[in-house]
């Protein structure tokens, strides 16, 4: 949402803070789904208010769904495409609320007066995953809830920074970012009730932001942050047991945030090559045919809605 997410804890604390410089860019697990439905993510138009659209991947049918003078982006579809879950600071602080995709029925799932981001939903639909910190916390750790507000439930303890959960397409797996390790963030994988922590990536490279599972589950999509100096990084893509990386994009602007689409033929992708604007881009799942979706303003990264029947 930012400027940068850091891989230290006071980077991490620094980017919060400047939420409100609607810099968003989060993205929740993508589902399988015979049809690409629209595209979620945050926009600001330049009235320094940020809020959640959606858009067909065509880049036709843009859509307002919130209007609240609050910042709101962290979008991620249910698993039926229905309903929407999203980050939004309305109620005074950061909490996670919920709405139908197309932007009725908003309310509040979270109430810790904390600061709980990046919500992601299981994929039965019935639970959300996001990153937390409670009050009084020193650290970002993983926390669920049920998708009706009830069951808020810790699920990693470590004293270091973990955040930005995706369920696996099975439910079986949580992937997740730590600096557990050497103060780096990198990719992990866990049980979805927190056990077996184990480290997917390796490189000096600090991850960025969600990672994203293949809707078939045999892959993730990552962004990481190469050139240290200006802060910019590429996406990437490594199979789930942690071989075959392959670099998607190879701009010098800052490409980051991906999201798979439902049938698995896409990604979607945030780039700053636009600058001053930031667009939502889209490209083949091996890297070609990048291109902006609906160019303008600054755009978070998208989440990408699975329709079972049509578009």
């Amino acid at each position: 949402m930012r400027t940068r997410l850091s891989t230290t804890a006071l980077c991490i604390a620094a980017l919060i803070t400047g939420l409100l410089a609607v810099t968003a860019r989060q993205a929740g697990a993508t589902y399988p789904g015979t049809f690409n439905g629209r595209l979620a993510f945050g926009l600001n138009t330049g009235d320094r208010n940020t809020d959640v659209y959606s858009v067909l991947p065509d880049g036709h049918a843009l859509r307002r769904l919130t209007d609240a003078s609050s910042f709101d982006a962290c979008t991620a579809y249910s698993p039926d495409g229905k309903d929407i879950a999203f980050c939004s600071n309305r109620s005074g602080s950061f909490e996670i609320w919920a709405m139908d995709a197309n932007g009725s029925d908003e309310h509040q799932v979270t109430v810790t007066g904390g600061r709980m981001l990046f919500p992601d939903y299981s994929p039965d639909g019935d639970s959300i995953a996001f990153s937390g910190r409670l009050p009084g916390g020193t650290n970002d750790d993983v926390f669920a809830i049920d998708a009706d507000g009830t069951g808020l439930k810790q699920i990693t303890f470590d004293p270091a920074n973990d955040g930005f959960p995706v369920w696996s397409p099975d439910g079986s797996t949580i992937a997740f970012l730590s600096d557990r390790v050497g103060g780096i963030l990198q990719v992990w994988l866990m049980d979805a009730d927190g056990s077996d922590p184990k480290q997917l990536t390796f490189d000096a490279a600090p991850k960025d932001q969600l990672p994203d599972w293949s809707p078939d589950g045999t892959r993730l999509a990552y962004h990481a942050i190469t050139d240290l100096v200006n802060e910019v990084g590429e996406v990437f893509v490594i199979d789930a047991d942690g071989t075959d990386v392959v670099q998607l994009t190879t701009d010098p602007a800052d490409d980051f945030g991906p999201a798979w689409s439902p049938d698995g033929a896409k990604i979607a992708f945030v780039s700053t090559r636009d600058a001053p604007q930031r667009n939502v881009y889209v490209m083949n799942a091996d890297g070609s045919d990048q291109h902006a979706v609906h160019p303008g303003g600054l755009q978070a990264v998208p989440a990408w809605q699975a329709r079972g029947d049509r578009l």
